[in-house]
């Protein structure tokens, strides 16, 4: 199994440092996070390198995709509009609220043209255009704890902007390596063997940045 480390540096500030994810992304602040033209367009962004650093093979146009740190859905969308079916999980619940009401809504939406098309007796070339309902689901989840899914479920992994979380502690019982560890050890796990997963982050330090790359290597990740 093939694990990519992309990241880069923020001048932003860093809310890692302001607790956990869950109480930083409450309702206001995932909202706010969901409605930022700037943090939607950075997000796909950074979803479709991801993407395209999976090396998807071109004979399946669809894979079944773990997304971790989904957040509000922004990379679950992007996953949707290459044709994917994806599971995120997310540590805030008011973050996957935001992504499950955005996926509602997709749903709704496409029941409707549906509908639409059927009373309208519209042509094939119409229905092409119908809005294509989500192919996602959610998980209140945090990935420090370890992944709970079946060995061998996922074809392919993808993280946006979430795995620095994981080292920061909480509290004076966590620690960071070991939450990394316990989460590489089950990605490995859950991932197919000819998978890859492709993981963004932003570290604060370098340090950080070896210490991710050492925990992945430690359980059996190469790349």
């Amino acid at each position: 199994v093939i694990c990519c480390f992309f990241f880069a540096t923020s001048t932003m500030s860093r809310p890692e440092l302001t607790g956990h994810a869950s109480l930083f992304y409450n309702e206001k602040e995932a909202r706010k996070y969901h409605s930022s033209s700037r943090m939607v367009n950075v997000q796909r962004e950074i979803t479709l390198r991801a993407i395209e650093l999976l090396l998807l093979p071109s004979d399946r146009p669809s894979s079944f995709i773990l997304d971790i740190g989904c957040g509000s859905g922004l990379s679950g969308q992007v996953l949707e509009d290459q044709g994917h079916v994806w599971v995120g999980c997310d540590v805030s619940r008011d973050m996957l609220q935001v992504a499950r009401e955005r996926m509602e809504a997709s749903m709704e939406e496409s029941s409707n043209n549906k509908d639409e098309s059927m009373n309208n007796n519209d042509s094939d070339d119409d229905e092409e255009d119908d809005q294509v309902p989500s192919t996602g689901d959610l998980l209140h989840h945090d990935m420090g704890t370890g992944l709970p899914f079946r060995p061998a479920t996922f074809d392919a992994c993808i993280s946006i902007s979430a795995l620095q979380w994981l080292c920061y502690s909480n509290s004076a019982s966590q620690s960071p390596k070991k939450r990394l560890i316990r989460f590489f050890s089950s990605l490995y796990t859950v991932l197919k063997k000819s998978a890859r997963a492709v993981l963004q982050f932003y570290p604060e330090t370098a340090e950080q940045a070896v210490l991710i790359s050492e925990c992945a290597t430690a359980v059996g990740f190469g790349g």
